[in-house]
């Protein structure tokens, strides 16, 4: 039951009042998203706003474990010397992960290096030339993992997972349509796609900065994303319905809406922040081969906590006192 009061509790935050503040800071925010997805469409070759991994392009990559820091000029070496064995444009990366033996606190370094395909046919021998190489200045290397994705699969994953985003875009906003009204669903579809934009505008920025490329967990954390921000979204549409229903003729549409929003305001920062508790120890605890994934639910969970109250609300007031001015 809505609250008959409502106009005269106290809220924490005016959203309304100052809307196109919030509007204008969201499109602040979005622009070096924008701008580095730009950037790469325009400078890669496969017109791709990320840099795709071998999950999506083919290729190997070749990991290695050793028992020292690895220095830049050291790094440069290696490329040098792959380059000299024939292996063109490798993408050399360093992490650093604790070891086994914690009590001994020992360090384990791992270089991950990236190549194009290598067939079954010439594995074995490209193999071996790249270890020795690695070998040739680093005695302790230890060849420790190889993973390899055909082109052809790589470019069926990528259909695969563009279809899977649209069709989730598509039953989403349905979905929202179906159960509040055809405004309800394309606002929703905006803030789906500005959290989308964000998350997908970092990884952008981190692969021209850090040549970071992204992989088929990058897109299972995109989908969880947009499941997480509709439902916060759902929440916020949900009381917004409830007090419209009840309280329209008391008040107007911004009254309510803010109201609304502020009623939710405590349920979607606790529920982001004991989200965001669990997916920080992931980052930090959970090795080098998760902390992209759960980079990126970290700041989808941050910006669909945003979206759904600082962008969902204020565009509905926009929308909604709009169309009372055409029925007035």
């Amino acid at each position: 039951m809505a609250n008959t009061n409502l106009i005269k509790d106290k809220y924490k935050l005016d959203i309304v009042k100052y809307r196109y503040f919030w509007l204008s800071f969201t499109g602040i925010l979005l622009i070096p998203c924008i701008v580095a997805i730009i950037y790469l469409m325009v400078t890669q070759p496969n017109h791709s706003p990320l840099k795709l991994g071998i999950d999506f392009t083919g290729g190997t990559i070749l990991q290695y474990s050793i028992d020292k820091k690895i220095s830049i000029d050291e790094i440069g070496k290696i490329r040098t010397d792959l380059q000299n064995i024939g292996i063109k444009n490798p993408v050399i990366q360093t992490t650093t992960e604790a070891g086994a033996d914690e009590a001994k606190s020992e360090v384990k370094n791992l270089i991950s290096i990236r190549t194009t395909f290598i067939g079954d046919k010439e594995s074995k021998d490209k193999v071996g030339e790249i270890t020795d190489a690695i070998v040739k200045d680093f005695s302790s290397a230890q060849l420790v993992q190889v993973n390899s994705v055909g082109p052809t699969l790589g470019s069926e994953l990528l259909r695969n997972t563009l279809t899977a985003l649209i069709l989730a875009f598509i039953l989403m906003v349905i979905y929202i349509s179906f159960r509040f009204r055809t405004e309800y669903g394309w606002i929703a579809l905006l803030t789906l796609f500005q959290d989308v934009i964000v998350v997908v505008g970092v990884f952008a920025i981190k692969g021209i900065f850090f040549d970071t490329t992204v992989d088929s967990l990058f897109i299972t954390a995109l989908l969880t994303i947009i499941g997480y921000s509709i439902n916060d979204t759902i929440v916020v549409f949900d009381r917004i319905r409830e007090n419209m229903r009840f309280l329209a003729k008391k008040y107007s549409s911004g009254e309510i809406i803010d109201a609304s929003i502020n009623q939710t305001l405590a349920r979607s920062i606790n529920t982001s922040a004991t989200t965001l508790f669990t997916l920080l120890a992931l980052y930090f605890f959970g090795g080098s081969t998760i902390k992209d994934f759960a980079l990126a639910i970290i700041i989808g969970v941050v910006a669909g906590a945003y979206s759904s109250i600082f962008t969902a609300g204020p565009i509905l007031s926009i929308v909604k006192e709009r169309i009372e001015k055409k029925h007035a």
